[in-house]
């Protein structure tokens, strides 16, 4: 596990959480009150609630944790049952650290498992195109799910990544003003005595989480790292550490993309 957690507090700031994940490159950070974990904020929350600033309403509560004295194949478990990145390591009700997927793919890199990924651990994929807008790739991976999408030039070359990890860099955060009309009528109001009404307006301000119109190309990772069909697990664990990536391009032959390997995927080989 990692012991040196960095979490974020109570009541607090989710422009902080941003910075941390700007700053870091981590998924998700926990929450704690008063000394005790009470939730967990990823880039997913960020993304899907833009609007939001209250770390209450953005984070996930009560989230799945799992003792020190677990093995990681329990974690390996856990973290596939439910979907997840990642698990606070709780212990007498204090976080004392945190164990993630990245983590289980540091250990498989040094186990020597031989086992190709063919089949069992890629995953079917499709691709954008790289002139798409941002704003456009957001939306499309929120509906998808996937936490990466490869980039084609017109020629279906493979040009890059976009990843989450990259939304969250080429965010900004765009204040406004938002205009709330209470007047009481309208001007076909028959009770309305002499069109007279009382013009109630309300200002407030609003703080965006948002994405640039700018074409993925200008955001996306250029240098892909690929791996063919028969690369074997440990090797691409290792492939995964070094280039401190989630997800690994699948191609054949020809350097075309066929799959996609991605690191949640392939910590299934610690559940058997």
């Amino acid at each position: 596990m990692t012991s040196d957690v960095v979490s974020v507090e109570i009541p607090g700031n989710r422009d902080d959480v941003l910075k941390i994940l700007k700053r870091t490159g981590i998924s998700g950070v926990p929450v704690i009150k008063e000394g005790r974990l009470i939730g967990i904020i990823t880039r997913k929350d960020l993304l899907r609630k833009p609007d939001e600033t209250q770390l209450g309403l953005l984070m996930t509560p009560d989230p799945i944790t799992i003792g020190p004295g677990a093995t990681i194949r329990d974690a390996a478990r856990l973290l596939v049952k439910h979907n997840i990145r990642r698990l606070p390591v709780v212990e007498d009700d204090s976080l004392i650290g945190l164990i993630s997927v990245s983590d289980l793919i540091h250990a498989i890199a040094h186990m020597k498992i031989t086992d190709v990924i063919k089949g069992t651990y890629t995953s079917q994929t499709f691709a954008i195109w790289e002139e798409t807008p941002l704003t456009v790739v957001g939306k499309v991976m929120e509906i998808s799910g996937f936490d990466a999408i490869p980039i084609l030039d017109s020629e279906n070359t493979l040009k890059g990544i976009i990843s989450e990890r990259d939304l969250i860099r080429s965010t900004v955060i765009e204040d406004s003003v938002g205009v709330s009309d209470f007047s009481n009528g309208t001007d076909d109001d028959e009770w309305t005595w002499e069109s007279i009404r009382d013009n109630h307006t309300l200002s407030y301000s609003i703080s965006k989480v948002q994405l640039p119109k700018k074409a993925v190309k200008n955001a996306m990772v250029k240098n892909v790292v690929a791996v063919p069909l028969n690369a074997e697990v440990s090797e691409c664990a290792l492939k995964m550490k070094r280039a401190r990536i989630d997800q690994l391009p699948v191609i054949n032959g020809d350097k075309r993309l066929i799959a996609m390997l991605f690191d949640r995927e392939l910590i299934k080989v610690l559940c058997n």
